[in-house]
C-alpha cells in the first residue's frame, strides 16, 4: 500500500515508479529482520544473505514445493529460457500474464502457510 492506502504494485519502496534504492532497502530490511530476531529470543548471528537470495527462494519452492511448471517460473522471474530464447522466442511472444499471476498467488498461499 502506497501512504495514500492505495494498492501498489512493488513489493520493495515507496513510490509508484520502477525501485531503484535496492541497498537502502536492503539495510532497513536488515534491520527489520535483526529486531524480529531479538523480540524472539534469537543470539545466534544471521546468516548474511543478498537480495538476490529472494529470487533464488522464490523459484526453488515454486519448482519443488508448489510445482509451478519450469517456464512460467522463469516468466515469473523475468529469464528469457529455453522457452523464450533462439528460434522458439521468434515464435513464443506469450506474456504468461494468467499463468504467472497463478503462480504469484500459490506463492502467496505458500508464504502465508509459512508465516502462520
Amino acid at each position: 500500500m502506497l501512504p495514500d492506502g492505495s494498492p501498489r504494485d512493488h513489493i520493495f519502496g515507496f513510490g509508484t515508479s520502477g525501485f531503484s534504492g535496492w541497498s537502502k532497502a536492503k539495510h532497513e530490511l536488515d534491520e527489520r529482520i535483526l529486531t524480529a530476531r531479538n523480540a524472539a529470543g534469537k543470539t545466534e548471528p544471521m546468516q548474511p544473505w543478498r537480495l538476490h537470495d529472494l529470487r533464488r527462494t522464490v523459484s526453488t519452492a515454486m519448482h519443488d514445493e508448489i510445482g509451478i511448471m519450469p517456464h512460467v517460473v522463469e516468466a515469473v522471474l523475468g529469464h528469457i529460457d529455453g522457452h523464450r530464447r533462439g528460434v522458439a522466442g521468434v515464435y513464443n511472444r506469450a506474456a504468461y500474464t494468467t499463468q504467472k499471476a497463478e503462480a504469484l498467488a500459490q506463492w502467496a498461499d505458500h508464504l502465508g502457510v509459512i508465516v502462520a
